[in-house]
C-alpha cells in the first residue's frame, strides 16, 4: 500500500481529482486530496490564475505542506498540472518521498533529490505546460541526479485529456495514464476473500 498525496489543478479540487483519488483507494492505497483553495473552483484556466493569485502562491504551498503533516515521509507526490508546481516546491522539504508523478506539466526536480527515486511525468503532445524544452532540461536533471525518470507523451490529446469534465479529455490517454500510475504506485494489500 502506498500513501498518496494527490494535489489538484489550477481550477481547483474537482470531480477529476477525486474520482481519480477513488481509483487509487479502491486499489488499496491511503490517498490525501487537499484543497488548496479552500473550496473555490474555476471553469477555466485564466479564472483558476486569478483564483491563485487571490489567495496567494505562498498560502496554497503552505495548505499543501499542512496537509502532508500528518503524512508519513514516504509519501508518494502526485501533481495535476498547477499541482506539479506544488510537488516542485515541496519536493525538497520531504527527502524520504516514496515517489513523484506529474500528470499535464513538468516540475523542477531539486538538487537535494534522492539518487534511485522514481518519477513519472504524463503530459500531451504537444503541451505548452509540458514543452520539449523543458522535458529536455528535466530528463538532463534526473540523469545527472540519478533519478529513474519516466516519460509518457500522448500524441494527439489536450492539457486536461485525465478530466472527464473538460473538452480536452481523451478517454483512452486518460486510461492509459491511470494504469500507468497503478503500475507505479504498486500493489495495494492484499484484500481477504469471503
Amino acid at each position: 500500500m502506498a500513501h498518496i498525496a494527490l494535489f489538484h489543478s489550477v481550477l481547483g479540487l474537482r470531480s477529476a481529482e477525486l474520482l481519480a483519488a477513488e481509483r487509487l483507494r479502491h486499489a488499496g492505497h491511503e490517498v490525501v486530496t487537499p484543497d488548496l483553495y479552500g473550496g473555490e473552483t474555476a471553469a477555466t484556466l485564466d479564472q483558476g490564475f486569478r483564483l491563485v493569485e487571490g489567495i496567494g502562491w505562498s498560502a496554497v504551498i503552505e495548505r499543501a505542506r499542512q496537509a502532508l503533516d500528518a503524512m508519513p515521509d514516504e509519501t508518494v507526490l502526485v501533481g495535476v498540472s498547477m499541482g506539479t508546481g506544488v510537488v516542485s516546491d515541496l519536493w525538497a522539504e520531504r527527502p524520504g518521498t516514496a515517489g513523484v508523478v506529474l500528470l499535464h506539466a513538468t516540475a523542477d526536480i531539486p538538487g537535494s533529490v534522492r539518487p534511485g527515486l522514481r518519477v513519472q511525468l504524463h503530459a500531451a503532445e504537444p503541451d505548452r505546460f509540458a514543452p520539449p524544452e523543458r522535458v529536455a532540461a528535466m530528463t538532463r536533471t534526473a540523469r545527472e541526479a540519478g533519478v529513474d525518470l519516466e516519460i509518457f507523451r500522448y500524441p494527439g490529446a489536450g492539457h486536461f485529456y485525465t478530466d472527464r469534465d473538460l473538452p480536452d479529455y481523451d478517454p483512452q490517454a486518460a486510461e492509459l495514464t491511470w494504469r500507468r500510475v497503478l503500475d507505479f504506485a504498486g500493489p495495494g494489500p492484499e484484500r481477504e476473500c469471503r
